[in-house]
């Protein structure tokens, strides 16, 4: 997400780019990326310039926008079955940290972490605005 929010302008980013860009297996990017699109977090334009660009603004989509769309709707809910110590001790401990770990991605927004790649300067030149209406 933070890759296209950096680089989708002018164009959009092709799936291919960002594969090469992250030396991810094409396959399993196309699944996280149309998980994205799903969840309203990603427009896919279809053509021979197209590719991914952010489908709101960065500001409005957090980290935890973004690994409940990868993660799933069950991200924060481990399975809890059984009446045993894992099922009745473990899990609900789990669940709570999970709970945790996605307030804090939250707090934590697209737009936040485009800033922290430009200070590290991994980010590249920054194009103009970032999602079209």
């Amino acid at each position: 997400m933070v890759d296209i929010a950096l680089h989708a302008r002018p164009q959009p980013v092709s799936a291919k780019a960002l594969a090469a860009r992250h030396a991810l297996p094409p396959r399993h990017l196309e699944a996280v990326l149309q998980a994205l699109v799903h969840h309203g977090l990603l427009k896919g334009l279809r053509g021979p310039h197209g590719g991914y660009e952010l489908a709101r603004e960065r500001r409005r989509i957090t980290a935890g926008d973004i690994a409940r769309a990868v993660l799933g709707p069950d991200a924060a809910e481990p399975d809890r079955a059984g009446n045993d110590v894992a099922g009745l001790v473990v899990a609900p401990l789990v669940a709570e940290a999970a709970g945790a770990y996605l307030a804090v991605l939250d707090s934590v927004t697209v737009e936040d972490l485009c800033g922290r790649a430009e200070a590290a300067q991994v980010a590249g030149p920054r194009a103009g605005a970032d999602f079209t209406i």
